[in-house]
């Protein structure tokens, strides 16, 4: 009986139950706020509307509205296209600073990451009224190219179009940007760069052979935080951009709000993670896990 005993109290400390017991509260938090809702999306997108009624009988007519209408089609492209720009803008600013506040930063090297991090202190509506501060008939930038001689009125061509969108978006996703691309530059073997030195390499040919292939992960991490958030972003058109240059996340916003065409809304929701949950398939095969 005593051998038995001992054997079950053993099964029993064995029995994780603290770790069980500390993964339930995230379990739940995640299970609430995270798959049920993307249940609730799924089941929303394959019903339809009807007479401002939504009817839950299973269908693919809203993916068949997505696919076959040109609007839908040209408002997916735009917004992959709007992504993929300021994504590309965003890698091309972050790779130098990154460089810089790492390579040449010192001893204010944090002062330097605490300024690249600055703007996320402010509110994402201040920082966007702030360009449209800038770029308005009567901003900052009209002001100071009529003072200048430049223009002889004020000009309307810096606001409400494709160009405005794209520079909001790339100044309020940039630290996103650089953050991940600073971590990358940190973790270079310095080893490596010596030995690169030291076998009279230029400059430009350690950074593009032995630093960039390095710091490719850090890019990628980087880079799909700004795609998906540019992906789904529905303010920053709202407040800076055209009427006509609408994206994914003001056809969803329309939608759940003034269409109450909850069906469909839940339907491009969907494709929009999918296009940001491929991207991602890609930035994890790379090995950009670890830097997100």
């Amino acid at each position: 009986m005593s051998s038995l005993s001992s054997s079950l109290t053993k099964r029993r400390s064995r029995f994780p139950v603290g770790l069980y017991a500390s993964l339930l509260p995230p379990l739940v938090w995640m299970t609430l706020l995270y798959f049920v809702p993307i249940a609730l999306l799924v089941s929303y997108s394959v019903w339809r509307l009807e007479a401002f009624d939504i009817v839950q009988e299973f269908t693919l007519k809203n993916f068949q509205t997505i696919v076959f209408s040109s609007a839908y089609r040209t408002v997916i492209v735009r917004t992959i296209g709007t992504a993929l720009g300021v994504t590309l803008i965003d890698v091309a600013i972050a790779l130098p600073l990154g460089y810089f506040i790492t390579r040449y930063g010192g001893r204010y090297r944090p002062l330097l990451t605490i300024l690249v991090i600055l703007p996320l202190w402010s509110s994402y509506l201040v920082r966007v009224f702030a360009w449209k501060i800038i770029l308005g008939y009567n901003g900052v930038l009209n002001t100071a190219l009529l003072s200048l001689g430049v223009l002889q009125q004020p000009s309307q061509i810096f606001l409400y179009n494709q160009f405005s969108t794209t520079l909001t978006f790339v100044h309020i996703w940039l630290p996103f940007m650089i953050l991940p691309v600073i971590t990358a530059f940190e973790r270079l073997p310095k080893d490596l760069i010596e030995a690169s030195a030291d076998l009279n390499a230029p400059p430009w040919t350690t950074f593009r052979r032995v630093m960039l292939p390095l710091v490719t992960p850090g890019i990628l991490a980087g880079s799909i935080n700004v795609f998906s958030l540019t992906m789904g972003d529905f303010i920053t058109p709202s407040l800076v951009g055209s009427p006509s240059g609408i994206m994914l996340g003001n056809v969803i916003s329309s939608q759940f709000g003034v269409s109450y065409n909850w069906p469909l809304g839940a339907a491009f929701s969907l494709v929009v993670m999918l296009i940001v949950f491929s991207g991602l398939a890609i930035v994890v095969r790379q090995g950009a896990l670890e830097n997100l």
